[in-house]
């Protein structure tokens, strides 16, 4: 009796900023592994997520999916250049690219760019077209033709990533697209992040859910230290950057009653991603330079020198 095949490859998900790409990565791995937010540019590096897809006749595949920070046309900062840098060399990489579009939004400048630079590519590429709850029938029909019209993709998908609407036919579709060969990763893991990395991602998403009308996305998120106590316990120092007095004072709030409340839900959510009581503990630093900090750049994987 032979032995049941397996797949396994990269699938990069590319797309403009806010268009949902953290959401529906989330939603294949079906567990927590990239941050959201209503604010744009909130994911700065790749990350990596695993799913795991049960095929006929009994074969397996491992999509590694690899969510990229948001594509915007125009990168005049360090910090925006690195991240598009970041995006594309995802996309490069990968054995699949999928393009999520916002189909609320629809094609915008950034969405017209990145169609344009993934002609070049060869290997197989996906249309997915999001927040679908959110749009009439006729606008997804005419968006799905625009697309398709400037560039032929292999599969077009019509999906709400945070109903996880639709979420079942994308995985088995990058699953049966990807080469035969053995897993990557074992089969337990669902993401590809350390740790502590993971658990500054968490607190920024806090961060950003809770001010995002009042603080720039410069924000950033360091874990200092990090003890597995004998208890059962994990104690987490973190530090949050700002880069003005002005900013230092929104994220205390008034009495500390804003920073208490970030590390409450930071806390819950910490504690139920690590299956362990978490005691978590913030403090908040001007940094005016941060932004420039070439160790920064290398602590969360961009290229502080694009």
């Amino acid at each position: 009796m032979s032995e049941p095949r397996t797949r396994a490859g990269f699938a990069a998900i590319v797309g403009a900023p806010n268009a949902g790409k953290s959401t529906l990565v989330n939603a294949m791995v079906g567990s927590k592994v990239s941050i959201v937010s209503p604010k744009v540019q909130t994911t700065r590096m790749r990350v990596i997520g695993i799913a795991m897809v049960d095929l006929a006749e009994g074969s397996r595949a491992q999509v590694v999916l690899v969510d990229t920070p948001g594509i915007f046309r125009v990168a005049k900062r360090r910090l925006e250049r690195a991240m598009v840098a970041a995006a594309w060399q995802g996309a490069d990489d990968a054995d699949i690219v999928a393009l999520v579009v916002d189909a609320e939004r629809g094609v915008g400048p950034e969405t017209e760019a990145i169609v344009e630079r993934l002609k070049e590519r060869r290997s197989p590429r996906f249309l997915i077209l999001n927040k679908i709850d959110l749009v009439a029938r006729e606008k997804l029909l005419a968006l799905t033709a625009q697309l398709n019209a400037r560039l032929a993709f292999d599969r077009t998908f019509m999906v709400s990533a945070l109903r996880q609407d639709g979420i079942a036919d994308i995985l088995a579709a990058l699953a049966m697209a990807l080469p035969e060969g053995p897993f990557l990763y074992p089969e337990d893991q669902a993401a590809d992040l350390p740790m502590r990395l993971l658990a500054a991602e968490v607190t920024r998403e806090q961060v950003f859910l809770q001010l995002h009308q009042e603080l720039p996305y410069e924000a950033a998120v360091e874990t200092d230290k990090w003890e597995d106590r004998a208890d059962g316990s994990t104690r987490i120092e973190q530090t949050i950057h700002v880069q003005r007095e002005g900013q230092r004072a929104i994220v205390l709030g008034k009495g500390g009653a804003r920073i208490k409340q970030i590390g409450a839900r930071a806390r819950h959510e910490l504690s139920q991603m690590l299956e362990r009581p978490v005691h978590l503990f913030l403090h908040v630093k001007v940094s005016e330079r941060w932004a420039d900090d070439p160790a920064h750049y290398r602590s969360i994987g961009l290229d502080y020198d694009r």
